[in-house]
């Protein structure tokens, strides 16, 4: 026995190592997006997912009355889509061709999401609360859009599996059960999936703003986002406890970004 069980963690590890096969979800936009992925959840299983909770969501919210309640917001919201969705062909050029849905949730929420497949979601709070110009929805959206396209949905299902299959091999090789076993678990999240949602964000932040630009959007408006997003938030969770970058490493990388896609916003313009 005890032979077996170097010989199943052995086995286990190797199965880990041959599923984890970098993948690049996209191509690199002016930004310069370039990060290999892993992946173990395949697409079809995400997007067929999502379109199920996104269909549960919007059944929910038309039976509370909450669905698509403002015409004149939802034609804002929806005609800033029909801009940027073109766009996406510079990351994937599959993804102007995927079955785009844009639909508005009254809700004091500041949110607005993407789910895999490009199942969209704005809520009239965000709007409303912040005041949101047509060049701050778009850079939302974009935002939004790009955590699509790079399919971190899939990426964060991925690691998630991951560790339960390797939680799986460390308690057959270690017979440790219960709270042990928790906090390997947790050990586990917080170094792989913490500092990958970090990257996420960032990720998206540069998509975001380059698919703002190239649909003639000012990409600065994502740095006046975050800097009203500051302000609702007050001084905000510190950087070191937070799933998400702190509003002033988030608002100093938009800014070099913005710069850096500012001639794609001018040649929209011009065009």
């Amino acid at each position: 026995m005890k032979l077996l069980k170097p010989l199943f963690l052995s086995l286990s590890l190797f199965t880990l190592t041959s599923c984890v096969v970098g993948t690049q979800t996209t191509k690199q936009g002016a930004v310069g997006i370039e990060r290999q992925q892993l992946m173990m959840v395949s697409e079809q299983e995400m997007n067929t997912g999502a379109v199920q909770a996104y269909d549960s969501i919007l059944k929910e919210a038309r039976e509370k009355k909450t669905l698509n309640t403002d015409p004149v917001m939802l034609k804002r919201i929806r005609s800033v889509a029909n801009r940027l969705i073109p766009q996406t062909g510079i990351f994937r050029s599959d993804a102007p061709r995927w079955d785009w849905e844009v639909n508005l949730i009254k809700s004091d929420q500041l949110n607005a999401w993407c789910m895999p497949g490009g199942k969209i979601a704005f809520y009239t709070g965000i709007i409303q609360k912040l005041k949101l110009s047509d060049d701050e929805i778009a850079a939302i959206m974009g935002h939004e859009m790009a955590h699509a396209l790079r399919e971190h949905g899939r990426e964060r299902a991925s690691q998630a599996q991951l560790t339960q299959v390797g939680l799986a091999a460390l308690q057959a090789f270690t017979g440790i059960q219960g709270p042990s076993l928790d906090l390997t678990a947790m050990a586990l999240n917080v170094t792989l999936t913490l500092p990958n949602s970090r990257t996420h964000e960032t990720e998206a932040d540069r998509m975001g703003v380059e698919l703002a630009a190239r649909a003639g959007y000012n990409p600065y408006a994502a740095v006046d986002i975050w800097q009203k997003m500051s302000k609702a938030n007050g001084n905000g969770t510190p950087e070191i406890l937070s799933t998400h970058p702190s509003h002033d490493t988030r608002i100093k990388d938009l800014k070099k970004y913005a710069k850096k896609v500012e001639p794609l916003y001018l040649a929209a313009r011009r065009g």
